[in-house]
């Protein structure tokens, strides 16, 4: 399959022909969910429309807990249905779809009672493990019962007196961001019209029937009426202001729950594993990120700003509190390199505890032309995108092939394991360390020669940026011309990790990526200061907002940065 870049040029003239064709299906909304839903109607022969208001995975998309996992904890409260149906999503996500975006990784369960403990933990793992295993090829192994010592010296950091035992299981991780700019450049692939920074503020109607939607591009404040048969609603935490465009009280409600997450240095938890811990409330993950952990999360209602969720300094000592209560040396404050918050979108349950709310899916068709999808978990974004798509195709009352995407793999997918087992070839033929190569294998899979091209180009490109040394200069230049970044935060926030991977936020490194952006994006001198001020102020708002006591104050210091392109 050929690769689509999403350049500006692509964004400009996909924007243009939304404009002139009659669509299938338009899909509202850029998180997993609707480049799911694009991808699985372009895979049907439908002409196609995705837009989203501000940078694909903006939202909740980029901000989650980075896992593809069943949902171990739902077996506690019976949930079969829903970790089976996750279980089977998670082995086509490692073995099949995307295998260069997401992995295995370990976690270690302390158990801190004897007896009773391990074989009630232990059932429900094995039956996690039995389950997968029902569902086909998984792509991790099996569970496994450790002693105390033996967790210990697989996790040094851990007090003695905090286990007595611990057992070891794995689940799947993946950059949720990069996987859903992925599926957003796949469904271009495959046909779709694909862009971001448009947003929809009116819904077209014939009666009572949706006939498309009024898009404001954002970047030229141009308005665009873009016809559609059937539109679909994927707007995540914003479904209910969605839903509002169209004049009339939707089906159901989405509730917004609030979970943040804490990076540190790898050097602060001696580990070789991740570990899962239960909370009075929830469970807290602790989990390998490169050369970080990732510490979360909180569960939370959250009824203010949506764009920019807040975390405060409360929420940053909750997460402290309780994991300083099994490491021998505590975390503090100094050691936290990056904080992000990002909204779960639940089904309005019947309970006010947030983690009692569904975190299942649902679909509905409120008014002729309108499919609205909502709930559910990153892991399952492909069924909810099927059932969304079936229940458009329905409203499209004419044959149409099922959906396809179980055996559709993402861009960079087809050819990723020959080319991991090449790494060393690549490496000498590029002039790069392997380290870097599989480290670009992870991000890109096969379209690495894409990146690797740039650098050929241009051996500059081949050098780290300084600051931020994960990363090549040349990533940053294709993020720009072939992954739809457009503005800063989208390369330092979601491109790349940088904005959570370092004590400065990305600050060092923020005017050489505005240089080398801007011959791409084709910014002026005064346009790139503009970039880098706002960039600069973003991260002052939230390292501020990070220590306020409630969500209100931090709510209100996040706001004091402006959008570097204002949604009205």
């Amino acid at each position: 399959m050929r690769s689509v870049a999403l350049s500006p040029e692509q964004r400009t003239e996909a924007l243009r022909r939304m404009g002139d064709e009659q669509l299938d299906v338009l899909v509202v909304g850029g998180g997993v969910v609707g480049t799911g839903a694009a991808l699985d109607a372009a895979t049907r022969g439908l002409r196609v429309g995705l837009v989203e208001a501000r940078d694909f995975a903006s939202g909740t998309s980029s901000r989650s807990s980075k896992l593809m996992h069943g949902g171990l904890r739902y077996l506690e409260m019976l949930d079969f249905a829903l970790v089976a149906e996750a279980l089977k999503e998670r082995g086509l996500m490692l073995l099949k779809l995307a295998p260069h975006l997401v992995h295995p990784v370990p976690f270690l369960y302390p158990l801190k009672h004897r007896g009773w403990e391990r074989l009630y933990a232990g059932s429900g793992v094995a039956l996690y493990d039995v389950m997968a295993r029902a569902a086909g090829p998984t792509g991790v192994p099996l569970h496994r019962h450790l002693t105390r010592k033996g967790a210990r010296k697989l996790v040094p950091s851990l007090r003695k007196d905090a286990l007595v035992g611990a057992l070891q299981y794995y689940d799947a991780q993946v950059d949720d961001a990069r996987h859903t700019m992925f599926l957003a450049r796949t469904a271009a692939a495959y046909g779709a019209e694909v862009a971001s920074r448009a947003r929809v503020v009116e819904l077209l109607r014939e009666g009572e029937r949706v006939t498309g939607a009024v898009v404001h591009d954002l970047e030229s404040g141009e308005t665009i009426n873009v016809r559609a048969r059937q539109v679909v609603n994927a707007t995540g935490v914003w479904t209910d202001e969605t839903q509002s465009l169209g004049g009339q009280q939707g089906p159901f409600h989405v509730r917004a729950s609030k979970g943040i997450h804490l990076v540190v240095p790898k050097d602060r938890i001696r580990s070789q594993t991740g570990m899962i811990l239960r909370t009075e409330k929830s469970v807290l993950f602790v989990i390998p990120w490169g050369r970080h952990w990732i510490i979360g999360t909180t569960d939370t209602d959250w009824t203010l700003d949506k764009a920019h969720p807040a975390a405060s300094q409360a929420d940053i000592d909750y997460l402290l509190e309780h994991i300083n209560s099994v490491l021998e040396t505590p975390l503090t404050r100094d050691d936290v390199e990056g904080v992000y918050a990002g909204l779960r979108p639940l089904l309005e349950g019947e309970s006010e505890a947030t983690s009692k709310l569904s975190r299942e899916h649902a679909v509905s068709h409120p008014a002729p032309g309108l499919v609205v999808v909502a709930g559910g978990k990153y892991t399952t974004y492909r069924v909810m995108a099927k059932d969304a798509v079936d229940e458009a195709v329905f409203g499209l009352h004419e044959n149409v092939p099922e959906s396809t995407t179980e055996n559709v793999p993402l861009l960079g997918a087809e050819g990723y394991q020959a080319l991991w087992n090449s790494r060393g070839v690549l490496a000498r033929r590029h002039g790069l360390h392997e380290v870097r190569i599989e480290h670009l294998l992870n991000r890109y899979g096969s379209l690495i020669h894409e990146v690797l091209d740039l650098v050929d180009a241009d051996p500059d490109l081949g050098r780290p940026l300084e600051g931020a040394d994960d990363y090549l200069r040349a990533e940053i230049v294709y993020a720009a011309s072939h992954e739809g970044g457009r503005h800063l935060d989208d390369f330092l926030t979601r491109r790349t990790r940088i904005s959570i991977e370092t004590f400065d936020r990305g600050v060092g490194v923020v005017e050489d990526v505005a240089a080398l952006v801007a011959p791409v994006l084709g910014w002026s001198d005064e346009q790139r200061e503009v970039e880098i001020e706002h960039y600069r102020k973003r991260v002052e708002a939230e390292v501020e907002s990070q220590q306020m006591p409630d969500d209100e104050t931090a709510d209100a210091a996040r706001l004091g940065a402006a959008d570097v392109v204002p949604l009205s």
